[in-house]
């Protein structure tokens, strides 16, 4: 059977797996990502466990994978195959695709940005699928997003389109690590949600799932925590939408995992700011965290669907 291999690289694990042509996962596997043994570790074991994959799959399907893919945190040249930087990786200037096509016997290699790569995957075969323009937001730790267009993700011109969460939503607001303040992602990341609610709860532990359960269970302080995330939400969306006109909004992350809790407002507050702006379709994300893998794999086989060189031209 057909198949590419594919990887999702996260700060603490690795996801992974064989991908068929028609976007099946046919073998998954998950391990730690290492990142307490440094940057050279990290970048071994990614290559290991590719290896393993392409072993598995010639043993599984009698033949090899046609192609890689993979996708990675941080700052990512896709175009040069170079993990430019990740914080929570500890890595720089990574020539990755360069080393897992070594690894690889020469197999075409596929390196994405995992938000991006996320997306990829969200528009063509999960929440966005049919949308011939989206936009993927995911709500973590931090905000990033990626713009969907005709059934691709745009990279930009130097790696940083979609960058959403560091749209400046309350102008002198609260310090971002980015450099600016008031940032998006200061105020309705989950991890943002978490920091306000503990603070608000006076437990430190809390965290934006317990916020969450407090909304639905009527506590006043938990509501309060919660508009002033969802109406930040919605001024950086509205931004975004205006600028980028996008058919389907999709919301994933830890965030969305409150359901309606965070939706049902979310709806409203958008409407409200609209003017002449069309309201796209917003909804949650279909994929969950399987989304990277299979994202990665649909890069992959864009690889062997994509021409390497341009045709010849005849007069």
């Amino acid at each position: 059977m057909r198949h590419v291999i594919a990887l999702d690289v996260g700060g603490t694990g690795m996801k992974a797996a064989l991908v068929g042509a028609g976007g099946e996962l046919l073998h998954q596997a998950r391990r730690a990502t290492g990142r307490e043994r440094g940057p050279e570790a990290v970048v071994a074991g990614i290559l290991d466990f590719a290896a393993e994959l392409r072993a598995v799959g010639a043993d599984r399907f009698g033949e090899p994978a046609r192609a890689a893919g993979v996708a990675v945190p941080g700052i990512v040249d896709e175009r040069a195959g170079t993990a430019v930087y990740a914080a929570n990786l500890g890595w720089r200037d990574v020539p990755l695709r360069a080393l897992l096509g070594e690894r690889l016997g020469g197999l075409p290699v596929a390196l994405g940005h995992d938000v991006r790569t996320g997306g990829l995957a969200e528009g063509r075969v999960g929440a966005g699928r049919g949308a011939d323009r989206f936009l993927f937001v995911p709500l973590g730790t931090g905000i990033a997003g990626a713009i969907g267009i005709d059934g691709r993700v745009e990279a930009g011109a130097h790696g940083f389109a979609g960058e959403i969460g560091h749209v400046v939503v309350r102008p002198q607001g609260l310090p971002c690590p980015c450099g600016q303040a008031g940032c998006l992602e200061r105020y309705a990341s989950a991890g943002a949600v978490g920091q306000a609610w503990a603070a608000a709860c006076e437990d430190p532990g809390a965290d934006a799932a317990d916020c969450a359960k407090a909304v639905v269970s009527g506590d006043e302080r938990a509501e309060r925590v919660w508009r002033d995330a969802v109406e930040a939400l919605a001024d950086g969306l509205v931004t975004a939408l205006t600028l980028l006109d996008p058919r389907t909004l999709i919301i994933g992350g830890g965030l969305a995992e409150a359901g309606e809790t965070l939706f049902t407002p979310l709806r409203d507050a958008v409407r409200r700011r609209v003017t002449f702006q069309k309201l796209p379709e917003i909804v949650p994300a279909a994929l969950g965290d399987t989304a990277g893998c299979l994202g990665a794999g649909l890069m992959a086989w864009d690889l062997l669907h994509t021409p390497t060189t341009p045709p010849e031209v005849t007069t």
